[in-house]
């Protein structure tokens, strides 16, 4: 008997070291059948956003753009794009803020002026119906950006998209903004480019350029807003007459960024300068919501929300910054210099959380040491640590959290911890990268934002994390 259970202990040792799969540490079960996606068989409707009001707070219906998609000849070629423009923002990004903090540290030396920046580059995903005058418009939800625009008619150059054009002059109610206006001279801070007078029409025109080379240039306006069932009158957008880019088919862009032009600003007196989301699956059919409005009682988030401070930067105050004191990997603690230093933007449109050089390495390190055995697939664009999982019906993924001052924590949902590049889940990357250098400032992207309630407090300045699966209905 004792030989016979010797050999037992023995051929379960081998079978185990065939796979070699680290089992200690927490971690969640990840079904890959879901993830062998197929295409959708024709276009989708992008016109059907919903929306609702409850107990005071505005409830709009989210959606990923690729809702409105429609057959995809080659998926590989479109996630490549897609890291690609990723990392076309993030190094914009990075080089842009430098430029003014070591501009706008001499200027404000001299006049204690506090300078915001005009650092725009958007990697847009995230899509919400909105009423701008009588005419219903999809919009890119981004808390990177501050001006809300539209596509206006007569348009010079604009790009395609399936609803039709805003025309202001079938709008009673909409108005041209001046260029001795308040919004006109907010317009550098928000943009980081000057209002432009014009004098027939006297008229206020705006610029806003991207690190991609995509732009949207035109006037400022103002015209009713509604949001579900609240009106918001003369809410300022820019009216854009020559618009190129990486937009989708959406028709503008909503920024709810913290300048006076943002759409929180221009609410707060109605909303009290609270919002949160909840972001859906990027490949499903899920809905995620945009709710604006500070009553938590309309959240639907699984564990309590935990709250963190948002760390004032006088030169960046348009963005949400926040400090990152600590991560863990499989419910190990992972050690790295860069945790507390220098503050992490949290941002809608960028995609893949991008972090220092020190902490990233000290995270790919764990991951690989408890995601062990798996064999390995070739980097991909800006991702290193990819896997060939087409073996697996499911695999056992080591949970990722994100610590910040205060206690407060994310928890990625298993959903956001790989990026699947191929259907058949022969190239599934860990969906983290590393910035170039260890003084530059991280940010955490959407796709580790998925299926967690997100909520921004401008007035306390404070911003909180829950579980949530995400759902309008």
């Amino acid at each position: 008997m004792v030989l016979w259970a010797s050999l037992f202990c023995v051929l379960l040792l081998l079978i185990s070291s065939a796979h070699e799969v680290s089992s200690y540490g927490d971690k969640e079960l990840l079904p890959l059948e879901r993830f062998q996606w197929a295409q959708p068989v024709k276009k989708r409707d992008c016109f059907s956003r919903k929306s609702r009001t409850q107990n005071g707070a505005i409830i709009l219906e989210m959606k990923h753009r690729d809702h409105c998609s429609g057959p995809v000849r080659d998926w590989t070629r479109i996630l490549q794009r897609r890291l690609i423009a990723d990392d076309i923002r993030v190094r914009s990004l990075q080089s842009q803020i430098r430029k003014i903090v070591s501009s706008r540290t001499e200027s404000l030396s001299q006049t204690q002026i506090p300078i915001t920046s005009g650092v725009k580059l958007q990697t847009l995903n995230y899509i919400v119906m909105v009423t701008l005058g009588s005419r219903n418009i999809t919009v890119i939800v981004d808390t990177g950006s501050d001006l809300t625009w539209v596509q206006c008619q007569p348009c010079k150059t604009c790009y395609t998209q399936p609803e039709p054009l805003f025309n202001p002059q079938l709008s009673p109610s909409y108005q041209s903004v001046q260029c001795n206006s308040r919004a006109c001279q907010s317009l550098q801070y928000a943009t980081g480019n000057l209002g432009l007078c014009r004098n027939n029409p006297p008229t206020c025109d705006y610029l806003v350029t991207y690190g991609d080379g995509s732009y949207t240039r035109g006037e400022l306006g103002q015209d009713n807003l509604l949001l579900g069932t609240t009106q918001i009158d003369n809410f300022v957008f820019g009216c854009g007459r020559n618009n190129k880019g990486l937009f989708g088919a959406a028709s503008g862009l909503m920024g709810l960024g913290r300048n006076d032009l943002s759409l929180i600003s221009q609410t707060s007196h109605v909303f009290g300068g609270v919002f949160s989301y909840c972001l859906p699956d990027t490949d499903s059919e899920a809905s995620g919501s945009l709710i604006i409005g500070g009553d938590s009682s309309v959240y639907r988030n699984s564990t309590p929300i935990s709250y963190t401070r948002m760390v004032p930067n006088l030169q960046l105050d348009t963005f949400y910054i926040l400090n990152l004191t600590g991560t863990s990997i499989g419910g190990v603690a992972v050690q790295a210099p860069s945790f507390g230093k220098g503050g992490i933007l949290i941002d809608s449109g960028t995609v893949i959380t991008r972090l220092a050089p020190s902490i990233y390495r000290a995270i790919k390190t764990e991951f690989l040491k408890q995601f062990s055995g798996y064999p390995p697939a070739p980097g991909f664009s800006i991702l290193d640590t990819c896997f060939n999982l087409s073996a697996y019906e499911e695999v056992n993924v080591p949970t990722v959290k994100l610590q910040f001052e205060g206690g407060a924590e994310l928890s990625v949902d298993i959903t956001g911890t790989f990026y699947f590049v191929k259907s058949d889940t022969s190239q599934v990357c860990l969906a983290l990268a590393s910035l170039s250098y260890e003084d530059e400032i991280g940010i955490i992207g959407n796709y580790q934002q998925r299926n967690t309630r997100i909520i921004y407090d401008t007035k306390q300045s404070i911003l909180g994390f829950a579980k949530e699966t995400c759902s309008f209905t």
